[in-house]
Protein backbone atom coordinates (compact mmCIF):
# COMPACT_ATOMS: atom_id res chain seq x y z
CA UNK A 1 0.00 0.00 0.00
CA UNK A 2 2.74 2.03 0.55
CA UNK A 3 3.91 4.90 -1.57
CA UNK A 4 1.59 7.75 -3.21
CA UNK A 5 1.56 9.11 -6.46
CA UNK A 6 1.83 12.79 -7.71
CA UNK A 7 -1.87 13.63 -8.24
CA UNK A 8 -2.37 15.37 -11.86
CA UNK A 9 -4.62 18.61 -11.66
CA UNK A 10 -5.16 21.41 -14.33
CA UNK A 11 -2.22 24.41 -13.49
CA UNK A 12 -4.67 26.47 -13.15
CA UNK A 13 -6.92 24.78 -10.38
CA UNK A 14 -3.52 24.42 -8.56
CA UNK A 15 -3.29 28.22 -9.25
CA UNK A 16 -6.46 29.10 -7.46
CA UNK A 17 -5.76 27.31 -4.67
CA UNK A 18 -2.21 28.25 -4.17
CA UNK A 19 -3.26 31.78 -3.85
CA UNK A 20 -5.19 30.54 -0.82
CA UNK A 21 -2.22 28.65 0.75
CA UNK A 22 -4.22 25.69 0.40
CA UNK A 23 -2.46 22.65 -0.41
CA UNK A 24 -4.58 21.20 -3.05
CA UNK A 25 -3.03 17.56 -3.93
CA UNK A 26 -3.07 17.19 0.07
CA UNK A 27 -6.77 18.52 0.37
CA UNK A 28 -8.02 16.66 -2.30
CA UNK A 29 -6.14 12.97 -0.37
CA UNK A 30 -8.11 10.27 -0.15
CA UNK A 31 -7.62 11.59 3.79
CA UNK A 32 -6.91 9.42 6.65
CA UNK A 33 -9.81 6.40 5.96
CA UNK A 34 -8.66 6.34 2.05
CA UNK A 35 -4.77 5.89 3.73
CA UNK A 36 -5.55 3.11 5.44
CA UNK A 37 -7.30 1.73 2.66
CA UNK A 38 -4.41 2.38 0.20
CA UNK A 39 -6.13 4.61 -2.36
CA UNK A 40 -4.05 6.58 -4.53
CA UNK A 41 -5.70 9.66 -6.43
CA UNK A 42 -4.20 9.11 -9.97
CA UNK A 43 -5.52 11.87 -12.06
CA UNK A 44 -8.22 14.23 -10.94
CA UNK A 45 -10.34 17.16 -12.52
CA UNK A 46 -13.97 17.87 -12.54
CA UNK A 47 -14.54 16.14 -15.72
CA UNK A 48 -12.67 12.69 -14.60
CA UNK A 49 -11.26 11.57 -11.40
CA UNK A 50 -8.85 7.83 -11.35
CA UNK A 51 -8.11 6.36 -8.52
CA UNK A 52 -7.11 3.07 -7.59
CA UNK A 53 -7.16 0.36 -4.30
CA UNK A 54 -5.91 -2.53 -3.51
CA UNK A 55 -8.25 -5.79 -2.76
CA UNK A 56 -5.73 -6.98 -0.25
CA UNK A 57 -6.59 -5.45 3.29
CA UNK A 58 -10.19 -4.66 1.93
CA UNK A 59 -11.52 -7.84 2.29
CA UNK A 60 -14.73 -9.58 3.96
CA UNK A 61 -15.05 -12.83 5.77
CA UNK A 62 -15.29 -14.28 2.59
CA UNK A 63 -11.92 -13.21 0.91
CA UNK A 64 -13.98 -11.20 -1.43
CA UNK A 65 -13.55 -7.08 -1.70
CA UNK A 66 -15.56 -5.36 0.78
CA UNK A 67 -18.64 -3.53 -0.47
CA UNK A 68 -17.74 -0.56 1.98
CA UNK A 69 -14.53 -0.57 0.45
CA UNK A 70 -15.62 -0.27 -2.51
CA UNK A 71 -18.01 2.40 -1.25
CA UNK A 72 -15.05 4.23 0.47
CA UNK A 73 -13.55 4.31 -3.06
CA UNK A 74 -16.32 5.63 -5.02
CA UNK A 75 -17.32 8.36 -2.45
CA UNK A 76 -13.79 9.71 -2.53
CA UNK A 77 -13.70 9.36 -6.19
CA UNK A 78 -16.74 11.33 -6.73
CA UNK A 79 -15.92 13.98 -3.69
CA UNK A 80 -13.13 14.97 -5.51
CA UNK A 81 -14.80 15.73 -8.96
CA UNK A 82 -17.37 17.73 -6.91
CA UNK A 83 -14.75 20.00 -4.75
CA UNK A 84 -12.87 20.59 -8.52
CA UNK A 85 -16.41 21.93 -10.15
CA UNK A 86 -17.31 23.66 -6.85
CA UNK A 87 -14.07 25.44 -6.91
CA UNK A 88 -11.97 26.89 -3.97
CA UNK A 89 -15.19 28.58 -2.64
CA UNK A 90 -17.46 25.85 -2.26
CA UNK A 91 -17.17 22.55 0.01
CA UNK A 92 -18.66 19.41 -1.47
CA UNK A 93 -20.26 17.48 1.00
CA UNK A 94 -21.71 13.32 0.11
CA UNK A 95 -25.71 13.68 0.64
CA UNK A 96 -26.36 10.70 -1.40
CA UNK A 97 -24.25 7.01 -2.44
CA UNK A 98 -25.54 4.40 -4.16
CA UNK A 99 -23.59 1.65 -4.70
CA UNK A 100 -24.44 -1.56 -7.29
CA UNK A 101 -21.89 -4.39 -6.88
CA UNK A 102 -21.71 -6.95 -9.81
CA UNK A 103 -19.00 -9.60 -8.83
CA UNK A 104 -16.34 -10.24 -6.52
CA UNK A 105 -12.94 -9.54 -6.81
CA UNK A 106 -9.90 -11.40 -4.75
CA UNK A 107 -6.65 -9.83 -5.24
CA UNK A 108 -4.85 -7.17 -7.14
CA UNK A 109 -6.06 -3.69 -7.34
CA UNK A 110 -9.20 -2.16 -8.25
CA UNK A 111 -10.03 1.17 -10.75
CA UNK A 112 -12.56 3.46 -10.18
CA UNK A 113 -13.19 6.21 -12.42
CA UNK A 114 -15.74 8.79 -11.87
CA UNK A 115 -17.07 11.18 -14.07
CA UNK A 116 -20.09 13.21 -13.64
CA UNK A 117 -23.52 12.70 -14.70
CA UNK A 118 -24.65 16.49 -13.60
CA UNK A 119 -22.73 19.49 -12.42
CA UNK A 120 -25.07 22.28 -11.19
CA UNK A 121 -25.13 25.02 -9.22
CA UNK A 122 -26.12 23.58 -5.63
CA UNK A 123 -25.26 20.06 -6.53
CA UNK A 124 -22.74 17.28 -8.18
CA UNK A 125 -23.76 14.19 -9.40
CA UNK A 126 -21.09 11.87 -10.51
CA UNK A 127 -20.93 7.95 -11.98
CA UNK A 128 -18.36 5.64 -10.78
CA UNK A 129 -17.06 2.25 -12.44
CA UNK A 130 -15.05 0.22 -10.30
CA UNK A 131 -13.02 -2.50 -12.25
CA UNK A 132 -11.18 -5.01 -11.57
CA UNK A 133 -7.31 -6.25 -13.39
CA UNK A 134 -8.78 -7.46 -15.84
CA UNK A 135 -11.20 -4.56 -17.14
CA UNK A 136 -14.59 -6.26 -15.28
CA UNK A 137 -16.91 -4.57 -13.33
CA UNK A 138 -17.02 -4.68 -10.01
CA UNK A 139 -19.47 -2.02 -8.71
CA UNK A 140 -21.28 0.63 -10.29
CA UNK A 141 -22.23 3.75 -8.08
CA UNK A 142 -23.17 6.78 -7.98
CA UNK A 143 -22.87 10.15 -5.78
CA UNK A 144 -24.41 13.11 -5.35
CA UNK A 145 -22.82 16.42 -2.91
CA UNK A 146 -24.25 19.58 -2.12
CA UNK A 147 -22.28 22.34 -3.10
CA UNK A 148 -22.14 24.95 -0.19
CA UNK A 149 -20.53 28.14 0.03
CA UNK A 150 -17.05 28.03 2.16
CA UNK A 151 -17.24 29.67 5.58
CA UNK A 152 -14.70 32.28 6.80
CA UNK A 153 -11.65 30.26 8.11
CA UNK A 154 -12.51 26.67 6.11
CA UNK A 155 -10.21 27.49 3.79
CA UNK A 156 -7.27 27.88 6.50
CA UNK A 157 -8.13 25.25 8.24
CA UNK A 158 -8.36 22.63 5.53
CA UNK A 159 -4.37 23.86 4.54
CA UNK A 160 -3.68 23.60 8.21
Amino acid sequence: MGEQQQVRFPQEVIDEYAALGVDLPALFSAGHLGTRMGVQILEASAERVVGTMPVEGNTQPYGLLHGGASAVLAETLGSVGSMLHGGSTRIAVGVDLNCTHHRGARSGLVTGVATPVHRGRSTATYEIVITDEAGKRVCTARLTCLLRDVKPGEAEQAAG
